[in-house]
């Protein structure tokens, strides 16, 4: 007897994605029901870092996430960000097909460089985007020094 199966393009990629996760020793988390799955991957911010004379600007995108569930730390010379993005509170009735934007814990960490002062770290908060400054130790500074003619 010949049993017909249920071809699933997307199978093959889902079977290639699962064994990179494995060759980099990640496991992403999986929901979903029966054979078809979804995967959820662990997220974590996307961040921007740039550096000007004064210091270090870290601005991580943060969308959905409330400013009391995020926490900037230093210690140690490494910086700290942390938090959680709430999956939104399933309603009766409603039936979620694919959920691709990934939910839950994150947690982000940077080694300090040897010129930025970690008493002096300040962080912002506004329209989904974390903006962390860390200033330069005065030691570390650029000084200009007038050379007198004799």
């Amino acid at each position: 007897m010949n049993a017909l199966a249920r071809w699933n393009p997307f199978r093959e990629m889902e079977e290639l994605q699962n064994r990179i996760w494995n060759a980099f020793n990640l496991s992403p988390a999986r929901r979903g029901e029966g054979q078809e799955s979804i995967t959820v991957a662990q997220w974590a911010p996307l961040v921007d870092i740039t550096e000007d004379d004064n210091g270090y600007l870290i601005s991580a995108e943060l969308p959905e996430v409330k400013k009391q569930d995020v926490k900037v730390t230093v210690e140690n010379g490494v910086l700290t960000i942390s938090g959680e993005r709430q999956f939104e509170k399933e309603e009766k009735g409603r039936k979620y097909h694919r959920v691709e934007r990934s939910y839950g814990s994150f947690l982000r960490s940077f080694t300090l460089p040897d010129d930025a002062d970690a008493n002096k770290v300040s962080a912002t908060f506004k329209d989904g985007v974390l903006k962390v400054q860390v200033a330069k130790s005065e030691a570390a500074r650029p000084k200009q020094i007038e050379v007198k003619v004799n």
